[in-house]
């Protein structure tokens, strides 16, 4: 599900697509599969029961697993939840729920807010929850916000719940039960079926979604098995378990190590599809292809992860495991998880037993507990859980030592305190500092510099640039500083990513390119024209998005690799043109390809379709502002802030679009507003100030610059604006103080060095 935070979020990026959902990268370089099949024949998709014919131990193992269980037709051996005849109260809302005719049914507020009828069709999931699944017009079904909680009533389940128990979602609710956020097609079918094919129609706004297996079965992970099934020697499933491999214990070492290392990450990339969070690009692709191929990760982003790369909101473990020793020692996710089951290969610490001595790391000179208890395990100091869905624990597959340092430092969060609530962090340091003398604790970590990043601090640039520059680091470390970085460009950060993108690192490269979007034309062609013909669809679409504008300046050749990469993006984007953000990147599209009345219609379908989307509202309007509807814009704008007055975007566009209309006074007053919505974005603040120094209030900008500076030391934007103010107001001193500022977090600042040799050679006698 879609936390809350996130949605405030997503309408902060007024013309960025993004979906939802999670991958990552590696320390080694992503391989394609190097599995070709002999002739060029192609298999096709035959259903899992095939599958049983031959290899019925593995059937026998998968049947009732949770993959097994992933959506079920809705029937008595399905269906776990209470329907007779029960209730559950919501926010005022009373639902109900009941058999009529062998047929389960509930009874609840609809996508008016009318109490109504819905059959549920399908189950998804068995434990520790159950959601129920409805159908509507045109081919879409809806997910119930209200589960079943399968656990034991010891446990506290046999109960319904809702999923934001805390909040109050009604019908205009944008997480509502019927709305895009909780419709099955677009936001869990691909994860819970096999062969999932989506097949939205933009014009029709209708699905006609279907699957070879309703559930995750054999084919979901070994491919389609047509030939397979024909002839099985000659044509090997896409992908086995890995048998040959061995983790041996060297002479005195105490960790195992993989022998041979690992090559490929071809197992680890097909458990991604689902067990991450992702954007998708496209659902033409099979288990072993590329996953850069068909999905976009979300990186370690404010709000889905702590600082140090804790998760926050649920990932689905693949972006925490990217960032873990184990993961860059080769452990795979079937060496502790049987992936036909699904369940853990060993219990408890049995499964770290398998590759670190228990002669050492289960004694008591590792864990200084002096009682073993079901509290005292591997997983509980090393894999904290959290619990999302309010029932569903998980647990961070980071791996990582307990670092409470970290958490008096960025405020994340520790295993020790974990178990020892009413203890502080710094208690805890002081525990393991005693145990550990010689230990990591106070050592740098790159969570040091994602907060730097994220809190504009000013020592931002350089840990930035040093995380970057790191090989030793992840690549979703190195990709999360690199978006980070080109939220505030300079030469020297420039010309970093640059040279980044010659690593054979595509997660770095995804990003790297991603960072180039406001450079100017000559650049962009420089660094990005060789993506267009990438073996990545992910990589090829960014150089699409980047090269667009630069399509005349192009050889004839690589206009044609652009042409053929942008028609993937439009395609990537026509994929996901169920949601707002699909749509608004397809009319931002629009619009650089100077198709101005259909980015129109597009952005009128994203507001039709999500009237709470802001960003849609801000991108017509600037199209109106192109056009020079600039009234027509102003009542866009005014009609975003009352569809979703909590985004502070809509805001600051009609501020913008009131500073253009000469309506100066309302102007500052829409734009502070937004930097009240928005009180950690310093761009926000500073544009307001400058409202107010060009309205002629020149005591309040520097006020409220002044302000901005002191929160957001490393906003480059600030400090030069102080500067020239200065410089304007003949106060030469300020100036030089802020310019020098400016240079000392940002020594290649070009401008900034301009204005300093123009103050000294002004003040110098």
């Amino acid at each position: 599900m879609i936390a809350r935070q996130l949605f405030h979020v997503w309408g902060l990026l007024a013309s960025t697509f993004i979906s939802f959902f999670v991958v990552g990268c590696s320390p080694q370089p992503n391989t394609l599969s190097s599995r070709e099949p002999p002739e060029q024949k192609q298999a096709t998709y035959v259903g899992g029961q095939q599958c049983s014919n031959c290899h019925q131990q593995e059937w026998n193992l998968w049947e009732n697993s949770h993959h097994d269980l992933s959506l079920q037709a809705a029937g008595p051996d399905s269906v776990l939840g209470n329907f007779s005849n029960t209730t559950f109260s919501y926010n005022g809302i009373i639902t109900e729920f009941f058999i009529r005719n062998d047929a389960y049914w509930t009874k609840t507020d609809g996508p008016d807010g009318t109490l109504t009828e819905y059959e549920i069709t399908h189950a998804i999931g068995s434990e520790p929850l159950q959601q129920y699944v409805t159908k509507f017009a045109d081919g879409h079904y809806q997910v119930l916000s209200i589960a079943w909680d399968t656990r034991t009533e010891e446990e506290g389940g046999q109960r319904w719940f809702h999923l934001y128990p805390n909040d109050v979602v009604n019908h205009n609710d944008p997480l509502h039960w019927t709305g895009v956020y909780q419709n099955w097609n677009g936001t869990c079918a691909d994860c819970h079926s096999t062969n999932l094919k989506k097949n939205y129609s933009r014009t029709e706004t209708a699905f006609q979604t279907n699957y070879s297996d309703i559930n995750v079965s054999c084919e979901a992970c070994h491919g389609p098995g047509s030939l397979h099934a024909q002839q099985p020697e000659t044509f090997q499933l896409t992908f086995s378990e890995n048998l040959s491999a061995d983790w041996l214990f060297s002479e005195n070492s105490s960790i195992a190590q993989r022998v041979p290392a690992l090559e490929e990450h071809t197992e680890i990339e097909i458990c991604a599809r689902c067990h991450s969070r992702r954007s998708q690009l496209t659902d033409e692709h099979n288990p072993g292809d590329p996953f850069l191929d068909a999905f976009r990760p979300s990186l370690l982003d404010d709000g889905i992860y702590h600082p140090d790369g804790q998760i926050q909101e649920e990932v689905y473990v693949y972006g925490s495991f990217l960032q873990s020793k184990m993961y860059a020692a080769g452990v795979t996710c079937s060496n502790c998880h049987d992936p036909h089951t699904a369940n853990l290969r060993y219990e408890g610490d049995a499964l770290c037993a398998q590759c670190h001595l228990p002669s050492k790391y289960a004694d008591q000179s590792h864990n200084h507990h002096e009682e073993q208890n079901e509290e005292m395990t591997c997983a509980n100091c090393h894999m904290p859980s959290q619990t999302y869905m309010s029932v569903d624990p998980r647990r961070d597959h980071s791996f990582r030592v307990p670092r409470p340092d970290l958490s008096i430092e960025l405020g994340s969060p520790n295993a020790c305190n974990n178990c020892h609530s009413i203890e502080t962090p710094q208690w805890a340091a002081n525990k393991i500092t005693e145990w550990f003398p010689e230990g990591g604790l106070g050592t740098p970590h790159y969570g040091q510099a994602i907060n730097a990043g994220r809190i504009w601090s000013a020592e931002r640039t350089p840990l930035l640039l040093a995380l970057v520059n790191d090989p030793s680091l992840p690549s979703i470390v190195r990709a999360t500083g690199i978006r980070l970085l080109a939220n505030q460009l300079d030469d020297l950060s420039l010309s970093t990513i640059e040279n980044l993108l010659y690593l054979n690192e595509p997660l770095i490269q995804l990003e790297g390119l991603a960072a180039l979007n406001n450079v100017d034309i000559d650049t962009r062609i420089n660094f990005a024209q060789r993506f267009l013909t990438s073996p990545l669809r992910a990589l090829r679409i960014e150089a699409a998005k980047l090269l667009l504008p630069a399509r005349s300046e192009l050889s004839e050749r690589r206009q044609a690799d652009l042409d053929k990469a942008l028609n993937e993006y439009l395609d990537s984007q026509d994929f996901n043109s169920e949601r707002g953000e699909g749509l608004l990147s397809l009319g931002n599209t629009f619009v650089q390809m100077n198709n101005l009345a259909e980015a129109e219609d597009t952005m009128r379908a994203a507001i039709n379709n999500e009237p709470y989307f802001t960003a849609a509202y801000v991108n017509l309007a600037d199209i109106y502002r192109q056009t020079g509807r600039e009234n027509e814009a102003e009542i866009l704008l005014r009609s975003a802030i009352e569809n979703n007055p909590q985004n502070p975007a809509g805001y600051f566009a009609l501020g913008l679009s009131l500073v253009r209309s000469g309506q100066a006074r309302e102007a500052i007053e829409m734009l502070d507003n937004a930097a009240t919505l928005a009180p950690n974005e310093p761009y926000y603040h500073y544009v307001t100030g400058i409202a107010l120094n060009s309205n002629g209030e020149t005591e309040a900008g520097l006020a409220k610059l002044h302000v901005t500076h002191n929160q957001f030391p490393g906003h480059r934007d600030t400090l030069f604006a102080l500067a020239t103010i200065y410089r304007d107001e003949e106060n030469w001193n300020a100036a030089e103080l802020y310019t020098r500022r400016l240079l000392t977090i940002s020594p290649s600042d070009g401008p900034a060095q301009v204005l300093l040799t123009e103050i000294e050679d002004i003040t110098t006698p």
